[in-house]
């Protein structure tokens, strides 16, 4: 069980009475940056949290449609496994010392209870994420960790003995630093990015960032009419156009990406965990004319079944009326959009139907072609893909291979996962680990 060492005194935000030297400073107070900063803390460390926004915690407080979907239900290797194998090995070590079952133990011991919901994602009981926010807080401020928000860092220059960091108000110094001020997605919350330009003054490199986990946007105005409709469970593939030929036989080698989850259809495009995961195939295309997005809405059913099925309606019921019918396989609305993508009356009787109106309607279910416009952007993004090189940092430390004293954790890493707590996972875990080791 994770403790923390007991404090006498309870600091709050304040301004700067203490002398300009510490140990270590945090700059961010998110997610990654107020867990480095509490176990640093607690552990005797003379620590410094840095925010540049008034609140701490400010992507927390809007994560999940202001839920906070603060993990996932499920092991170390169940968090490995969401990312790519060389972003999972490296979150080995950070998942060892903060698993999932001991960050959701240190939030409920603040008051804040939790629960798993059908998809695996893990909620407070009270869908606030202000409550988890808060708990976070309380652990920070019994660290004896001093804070101070509404003061971004202007620049980092690296001295013999350390660091010397420049804020509006004067100059502090420190022989360790950690950078958790997250990336560029959600700029509102104050992610924009600054944390790539310091790394990259200290001799680091930076993998191009892009969006990642935001929504996509689309021209085909049928999908936008279908705007307010949500399929519990669809599959979605963004292809290479140049390389995919409608047979479900080229699908496989032109995917760039697939998912198959709940959609939600919107006013411009795609929303929900199947289009957020699959999005950033497509921010990271260099042109969006070169791709298109496969839907199967109704992954249950591939395409020969759902053939197969046709078929077998048209002799049994032949006077049926085919909209009915495809409202059994899909929500009525969508139905008539891809009666109407077809050139099917909705009102023609199954028997009526030619061979190539059933082969069309099985494709328009289960491999329907949408284009793609662009997405969301990082204004939208829920996360970052790209940051500060892995094979740069040692992952048992999270302390930078190049510059010793210099720490990162969280989104600033080139480390993205998809929907359903993971990433708040790695950045708690990382936060965690790096306070543990200045």
């Amino acid at each position: 069980m994770l403790q923390l060492a007991p404090r006498d005194q309870d600091q709050g935000v304040s301004t700067m009475s203490e002398p300009s030297e510490w140990e270590v400073v945090v700059i961010g107070a998110g997610a990654a940056g107020m867990l480095a900063a509490t176990h640093a803390a607690s552990r005797g460390t003379r620590t410094l949290l840095l925010e540049k926004n008034r609140k701490l915690g400010a992507k927390i407080l809007i994560s999940g449609g202001t839920r906070c979907n603060i993990t996932h239900h499920t092991d170390i290797a169940g968090i490995v496994a969401a990312f790519t194998k060389r972003q999972g090995q490296f979150l080995r070590s950070a998942l060892a010392v903060l698993p999932p079952q001991a960050l959701i133990e240190l939030i409920e011991r603040e008051g804040v209870p939790t629960k798993v919901e059908e998809t695996g994602k893990i909620f407070p009981v009270s869908d606030r994420a202000l409550d988890v926010r808060d708990a976070l807080v309380r652990l920070l401020r019994r660290s004896d960790c001093q804070i101070r928000s509404g003061v971004p860092v202007l620049r980092i220059d690296r001295e013999t003995n350390g660091f010397r960091l420049e804020l509006p108000d004067g100059q502090i110094l420190a022989p360790s630093i950690i950078i958790a001020c997250g990336g560029q997605s959600y700029p509102g919350c104050g992610t924009t990015g600054d944390g790539y330009g310091w790394a990259q003054q200290l001799g680091h490199s930076i993998v191009t960032p892009v969006p990642a986990l935001t929504p996509i946007h689309s021209p085909d105005a049928w999908v936008r009419e279908l705007s307010g409709i949500t399929l519990p469970d669809a599959a979605l593939t963004v292809a290479d156009r140049r390389s995919y030929t409608g047979a479900p036989s080229t699908l496989k080698k032109a995917a760039l990406a697939d998912r198959r989850a709940s959609l939600l259809f919107t006013h411009f495009g795609l929303s929900g965990p199947a289009a957020l995961d699959v999005s950033r195939a497509i921010t990271r295309s260099p042109a969006t004319s070169d791709l298109v997005l496969v839907a199967n809405f109704t992954p249950g059913q591939p395409y020969e079944n759902c053939l197969q099925r046709l078929r077998e309606e048209v002799r049994r019921e032949g006077k049926r009326q085919i909209s009915s019918l495809l409202a059994e396989f899909v929500p009525r609305r969508l139905a008539l959009a891809l009666l109407e993508l077809g050139h099917v009356d909705p009102a023609r009787k199954l028997a009526e139907l030619s061979k190539r109106d059933q082969t069309q309607l099985a494709a328009s279910l289960t491999k329907c072609p949408l284009n793609v416009s662009g997405t969301g952007g990082f204004r939208k993004a829920e996360v970052t893909a790209g940051g500060v090189a892995l094979d740069e940092v040692n992952s048992k430390t999270m302390e930078s291979k190049l510059v010793p004293g210099c720490f990162f954790a969280g989104e600033v890493l080139d480390i993205d996962g998809p929907i359903g707590g993971y990433n708040f996972q790695a950045a708690f875990s990382m936060g965690w680990l790096a306070g543990g080791n200045v």
